[in-house]
Formats: structure tokens, sequence, C-alpha cells
């Protein structure tokens, strides 16, 4: 397999004492949609920053489509593209302006990129605002324009960091319209990180989750739902003589007590297992405040490997504080 990205044992500590990336290590194949799953503050978007040569890794090496990291940054620069968080385009410039700013800056053509941008606005289905003031442009709109300047220099690799953050439901599903179409026209390797568990399972052909700055389980959504083997129970119990009792049910393949104080039962099979559990609580005086069944799914597997739901606290709170101190 052709691989786009080639990650060996990175690692960034900020301050010498928080580490934001810990020794990751993963390998991308070309022409797909990776995603990078995990909580806020979880490294994601410090691992994007050293690939694309905005931070200075602490240890380890990359490869960008075979180009160095440290040796060929200036290279990597010119075959990648970034869709940051935060909104980059001048809301004073109109689309089309915006565009025509990014392309000076990479030098190119003024023909070439008169004829890129068209292509690009009717891509993104801006055309027809391309002279409006992208000030004026809706949130899903100056998202679409920030995307089309990611893809504006004709990149190898893009990277889409949380590229619908703080975008309603319904925006964020025409988004990934886009994104499918440009990683279909352009057959190029796309790395999306995120924290929307749905987002990754929609877009992503393999995935990894990244939990305090490790890389805790890679593959496709598929296989690492199958990894649970088993639905999932959860119980809301009153205290610990109940959590002792229910370890003793004899259909579970595995139990535990989760952060949130929840108990999280494995099962080969919920709708066989429910009628006898039922009957267990009801033999040993176990009265939960509340039951629920979920066959595999994404949220289960970032659970399973690291203990939390991904819309709690942040995993890495040091990170996170170091951040909001730079801002």
């Amino acid at each position: 397999m052709d691989y786009s990205i080639e990650i060996d044992k990175l690692t960034k500590i900020f301050n010498g004492k928080v580490t934001a990336v810990d020794n990751v290590s993963l390998k991308i194949g070309s022409g797909q949609i990776y995603g990078l799953l995990g909580q806020n503050g979880a490294g994601k978007s410090t691992l994007i920053k050293m690939l694309t040569g905005s931070l200075t890794p602490t240890s380890g090496t990359a490869k960008i489509a075979g180009l160095d990291l440290t040796k060929d940054s200036m290279k990597i620069r010119k075959i990648t593209g970034v869709v940051p968080q935060d909104l980059t385009t001048d809301g004073d410039l109109s689309g089309r302006e915006n565009l025509k700013l990014i392309a000076d800056l990479y030098g190119i053509p003024k023909k070439e990129a008169l004829e890129r941008i068209d292509v690009l606005l009717h891509m993104v289905d801006l055309y027809d605002v391309r002279d409006r003031h992208a000030e004026n442009y809706s949130g899903g709109m100056r998202k679409r324009l920030e995307l089309a300047c990611g893809l504006m220099n004709t990149p190898e690799v893009l990277f889409l960091d949380e590229p619908t953050l703080g975008l309603d439901v319904t925006t964020r599903e025409n988004l990934w319209k886009y994104i499918r179409s440009v990683q279909k026209e352009f057959h190029i390797t796309i790395i999306l990180t995120s924290h929307y568990l749905d987002e990754v399972d929609a877009l992503a052909n393999e995935l990894s989750i990244i939990d305090h700055g490790k890389i805790i389980i890679s593959g496709t959504s598929d296989e690492l739902k199958k990894s649970l083997k088993g639905d999932i129970i959860t119980l809301k119990v009153k205290n610990d003589d109940e959590y002792s009792k229910l370890e003793k049910f004899p259909e579970s393949l595995e139990i535990k007590r989760m952060e949130t104080g929840d108990v999280r039962m494995k099962v080969n099979n919920s709708d066989e297992v429910l009628p006898k559990l039922m009957k267990f609580l009801g033999e040993n005086e176990i009265s939960p405040e509340a039951i629920s069944i979920r066959k595999p799914s994404l949220d289960e597997v970032f659970i399973e490997y690291t203990g939390r739901n991904i819309n709690s606290e942040a995993g890495n709170t040091d990170y996170a504080k170091l951040m909001m101190g730079r801002r």
C-alpha cells in the first residue's frame, strides 16, 4: 500500500512537562479519508500542527507524501492544504478575493488562479455569492469558503481540523457532502480530526481514537465496533452493595463501573439476556434507577477504550489549561 503519511514516535511536550502528543506512530494510506477521533484536548490539533509545520516536534519523525517533516518542511507546505478550526478568511474581502489572496501567497499564475477559483467556487456552491463580503456569509458558507481555500494549491494531502465545529446538525451534514465530493474529485488524502462520533463514522474509511495524546486503537469503523464482541447494558445503581451483587450475574461477559458511577455490562445478545437480567435484579433486590441497551457503536467503542464518554471533560486537562492560558 502507498502511504501518504508515515508517523514514527512523534511527541510534543510543552514547557518541559505537559505532553500533548505522546509517542504516536501511524501509517495512513493514500487516497482515503482518515479520522482522528478524540475529546477536546486529546492532542488531535497538536498532531496536525506538527504535521503541517506549525509546531516543531519534541521528538520523533514523520513523512508526508514521502517528504521528511524536518528536512523538507517547505516542500510539504506546497503539497498540503489545511482547514483549521477557526475561521481564517478575511470578512472584509469577498469570497473570490479571499481565494485570490491565497493564490498570490502560493505564487499561482494569474490565469491558472482565476480558472481554479471558478472551479472551486462552483464546487462548494459559492459561485453565485462570489463577490459578497465573507462577513455576510452564513456559518456554513464560511466553512465552505475555508474548504475552498484549503484546496487552492491543489494539495496531495488535506488536513481538516474540526471542520464542522460550532455548526448546527443540518449544516454539518451538508458540509460532509462537500468533503466527500472534494475527496472524490481530487483523489486526495484527507485527514479529519473531530470529536463528533457521527462525523467520523460517516466520512472516514479508517480511524484512530486518540486519548491523552496517545493512539489507543485504529481500524475501520466496523472493525472497531466488532472488537466489542457483545451488546452493552448500562445500569444506574444506588450503591456499592447493588454493584457487588450485579458482579455475580452469570450472563455478563464483562462488568465495570464507569467514572460516572454507571455500571457497564457486556453481554452476548441483549435480546436474550435482558429477561434473565430482570429476573436476577428482582431476586437480588436490586432496583436500578435506569437501564439502557446499546448495540455496538462508535460511542460504545470510545467508552470501551477510554473509559469516558466523548462529550465528558477533556482527557488532557493540563494541556487544555495550557492552551487557555495562551489565548
